[in-house]
């Protein structure tokens, strides 16, 4: 794997974990003698994704870890030897064994913040052989876990406050380190838990599951259980054979649902049992090995009332193939009639969860008022992220020696903006989004209820903006490689990057024809830079 882990459970990417032109690209400024010049570079998207108007920036505590360990060792150095020139200077070897982050600052937007393109989602500087060298693992830290972060925001979106969303993809991911990572930055995003076992032990997500058809189609219905004895929930009073009690509840509940002579599959029934033997207080019930309404629905009713008996509540029921909404109702239905009927209340509200392949347009009719469904499991539409699989991410130098650099090209789409800058969130007087700006590190901060004259992109002359309130946007996370300040939880980071969701206008959290947040317009000063060409004009 490309990743190692520390106590804590963070991972770090390799210092390796990069392209080879970084190196032969560190070996050119050490023979040029400009290993040590100050630079910086940013990092950022240029548009957002799945055809959205915002973006999540995550991915921000992967880049701190891997910059506070970032060391190459004895054998990194010795491949690199091997891949290079035989006649490289030994000195550079040593320079890259003694390398470390010491001397690296990083500003950022903190995780979870809402991030539009062309704002830097990371500032890096430092000696411009190390910075250099930094591109590609803080591109692969940060590009896919924001990605994954906003692709979940989009699904929360959809199903709205209410429904429970569980992440399952860890089967359907890109290996082990993109199950992890998407087990991770979907939770940032908005979901509840997910059924990664790694991620919940080494980032603290919570853990959530059911059980799969395979353990109820292991059972025949012969397998006699070694002890069927169940204590009360409250524990006091006799012991209860399960299995006997099922069978009885079995045939009211049949009678009731109007099947007749029609048994339910005694296998399933079995699996059921031998489940709620194990998770008395946590038993939940797979309906469609067979069918829900023939065998799956009644066989749940009947251990779900018999470990009733005994003081315990089913924690729910799963659906996972067919019309789910359809089902979805009519499970609901059935709970009603049947605690009407025993004079159950509780069943009633039994949670009803589905899965199987839940793209977006799937997930709205889950989601619609009346569709009986609390929990939503999603895998495949929400780790692989099926729409726009790469969040394009670039990672751009700005300065050298504190004089702007820029890239012009023949592409106007990518052309950079020179210079170390600074960037701003400027709100209305309600906490509306008026627009990001972008302004020379060196100004002054823009003030609220205050004139500004900005740029739009494209425009051929200035306008003017009085923010009610102005938010600086990228924070000092490491200076000189020292951490300035804690880092939030990844629960921290969730509920604010739902915080930082709230504040979008209706019509930009509108996912389909989005109105778009206009391109960050820069300073006057920034602007003056006309040096290096027509590039704000295009």
């Amino acid at each position: 794997m490309a990743a190692e882990w520390d106590g804590e459970g963070r991972a770090a990417a390799r210092p390796l974990l990069t392209d080879y032109y970084q190196a032969t690209m560190a070996l050119g400024y050490w023979r040029a003698g400009r290993a040590l010049d100050p630079a910086e570079f940013e990092l950022f998207f240029r548009r957002c994704p799945f055809g959205g108007s915002f973006a999540l920036a995550a991915g921000l505590r992967d880049c701190m870890r891997f910059l506070r360990t970032f060391r190459l060792l004895d054998a990194d150095v010795q491949f690199l030897a091997s891949m290079l020139p035989p006649d490289t200077d030994p000195a550079f070897f040593k320079h890259l064994r003694a390398l470390d982050c010491s001397g690296v600052t990083v500003r950022a937007l903190p995780e979870g913040s809402l991030a539009f393109p062309g704002v830097p989602l990371l500032q890096v500087s430092g000696p411009l052989l190390l910075v250099q060298l930094l591109e590609t693992p803080l591109l692969c830290l940060v590009s896919y876990a924001s990605l994954v972060a906003t692709n979940a925001a989009r699904l929360r979106l959809i199903a709205g406050p209410d429904k429970r969303l569980l992440e399952l993809g860890l089967r359907r991911a890109q290996g082990p380190d993109g199950g992890l990572t998407a087990s991770t930055y979907s939770y940032l995003g908005g979901f509840d838990s997910s059924s990664n076992v790694l991620a919940g032990q080494l980032r603290g997500v919570p853990m959530a599951g059911t059980l799969a058809h395979s353990f109820i189609t292991s059972f025949s219905g012969n397998e006699v259980p070694p002890d069927p004895m169940l204590a009360p929930a409250a524990g006091k009073g006799p012991r209860v054979d399960l299995v006997a009690s099922v069978k009885l509840w079995l045939e009211r509940v049949c009678a009731h649902l109007g099947l007749g002579l029609q048994e339910p599959h005694l296998g399933e029934q079995a699996a059921f049992v031998a489940y709620a033997l194990a998770f008395p207080r946590a038993f939940q019930g797979l309906l469609d090995t067979y069918s829900v309404r023939r065998s799956g629905l009644p066989n749940f009713l009947a251990v779900a009332l018999a470990l009733g008996e005994l003081g315990y509540r089913a924690v729910g029921v799963r659906l996972d193939s067919g019309d789910l909404l359809q089902q979805a109702q009519e499970v609901r239905r059935v709970f009603r009639t049947t605690a009407a009927q025993f004079q159950v209340p509780w069943l009633e509200a039994v949670p009803i969860a589905v899965s199987n392949n839940i793209d977006e347009e799937e997930l709205a009719r889950l989601a619609q008022e009346g569709s009986e469904v609390n929990v939503i499991g999603i895998g495949t539409s929400v780790v692989t992220c099926p729409q726009q699989p790469s969040l394009g991410c670039v990672y751009k130098l700005v300065s050298v020696g504190g004089q702007p650099r820029m890239k012009l090209t023949e592409d106007p789409e990518k052309q950079t903006l020179p210079g170390s800058k600074a960037a701003f969130r400027l709100l209305g007087s309600d906490g509306s989004l008026l627009m990001d700006l972008l302004q020379l590190a060196e100004e002054p901060p823009p003030q609220a209820g205050q004139e500004l004259r900005v740029w739009p992109r494209g425009a051929q002359e200035p306008c003017s903006v009085r923010p009610a309130q102005v938010e600086p946007l990228l924070r000092l996370w490491l200076r000189l490689g020292e951490l300035c300040e804690p880092l939030p939880s990844l629960s921290e980071s969730r509920a604010f990057a739902q915080q930082s969701l709230s504040r979008l206008s209706p019509a930009l959290r509108r996912l389909q024809s989005p109105a778009l947040y206009q391109p960050p317009p820069v300073s006057c000063r920034l602007l003056s830079l006309k040096s290096f060409g027509p590039w704000w004009t295009v």
